[in-house]
């Protein structure tokens, strides 16, 4: 009777560390290619990671940083990464349209935080004032790209726009003058601001195609949604997760502050002065309906997009 009760325990241990998604052998390897890094929004899957979120949900998450969305979408073209995130959506649209084997499964930003600044003693107060001048985005097919042609198209500047990667290199352009008006994303560029070094002379927001549209996404090769939609599905639902997280707990600010290298104060500046919720949440993709149009005015794609192809590349919520 004691070895049945002993053979029935072992087979109860058993049982519960084998339907356990946290062992380590439930563990899977999920490769991340991020633009951005510092940002709050992109600070998503780090801060998820060191809370332990996504290892609840079987996940060891690899995470690679990049300048912008140009770069964060070739890896997931060649399929060398599992999901790329803050792939600017024209971007997306374009590769889609010209045949790249790209899916949208969430959306990364609605709206935006991204800003564009000059040096104080340039003259530069307004978008008027950056005719002939250069104006930055990070890479081609970029969010920040689609902005600055749309500042371009909507204001009927003559700007031209200049790719210099993210934010620590456009502002060394900026201070050296090799660009008159760089662009950068809270919490970087903050400092110099208030110290008076640069001076904010746009917002994203200031693009119609900014306000209330989803600017930015999270993508992945149709092989890898094909092969591991599972481990696609529980990486969303870890997203969400530690967002929730992100606005609820003291300890995600004190992460990232540690990660961004911004002191605790900057850190929750940055959240509630800059990055409500809204901005983050990832099941639904908004404003399609112009921006798709908008895409064919900045040549992104040459015509807009069949119902039937918007739900092939759009597969938000991930289901």
């Amino acid at each position: 009777m004691k070895n049945c009760k002993l053979l029935a325990g072992a087979a109860a241990v058993m049982f519960a560390v084998l339907s356990s998604p946290t062992t380590a052998d439930a563990q899977e390897l999920v490769k991340l290619a991020i633009g951005q890094r510092g940002n709050w929004d992109t600070a998503i899957p780090h801060l998820g990671d060191k809370a332990g979120i996504f290892k609840k949900h079987g996940l060891t998450l690899e995470m690679t940083y990049t300048s912008g969305s140009g770069e964060t979408l070739q890896p997931v073209i060649s399929n060398s990464v599992d999901i790329g995130l803050a792939i600017g959506t024209m971007g997306a649209v374009s590769a889609y349209a010209k045949g790249a084997p790209v899916r949208v499964i969430g959306a990364e930003a609605t709206g935006a935080a991204d800003y564009w600044y000059a040096k104080a003693d340039s003259g530069i107060k307004t978008l008027k004032d950056t005719d002939g001048k250069t104006i930055a985005f990070s890479t081609r097919g970029s969010s920040t790209n689609s902005i600055v042609l749309a500042f371009i198209n909507e204001f009927k500047l003559t700007a031209k726009p200049q790719s210099t990667g993210n934010p620590p290199s456009t502002l060394t352009a900026v201070m050296t003058g090799q660009v008159d008006v760089g662009w950068a994303a809270p919490p970087f560029g903050l400092k110099e601001v208030d110290e008076g070094k640069i001076h904010i002379v746009a917002k994203a927001t200031d693009a119609a195609i900014v306000r209330g549209q989803t600017i930015r996404v999270i993508a992945v090769n149709a092989e890898t949604l094909a092969k591991r939609r599972d481990v696609l599905l529980r990486f969303m639902r870890g997203y969400r997760e530690t967002i929730d997280y992100m606005y609820s707990n003291d300890q995600a600010i004190k992460d990232y502050a540690e990660f961004a290298k911004i002191s605790e104060t900057m850190a929750k500046r940055v959240r509630d002065e800059f990055f409500p919720k809204s901005i983050l949440l990832p099941d639904e993709i908004k404003g399609l309906d112009t921006q798709l149009p908008e895409a064919v005015t900045l040549k992104f794609i040459d015509k807009p997009l069949t119902k039937e192809q918007q739900a092939e590349l759009f597969q938000v919520p991930l289901k």
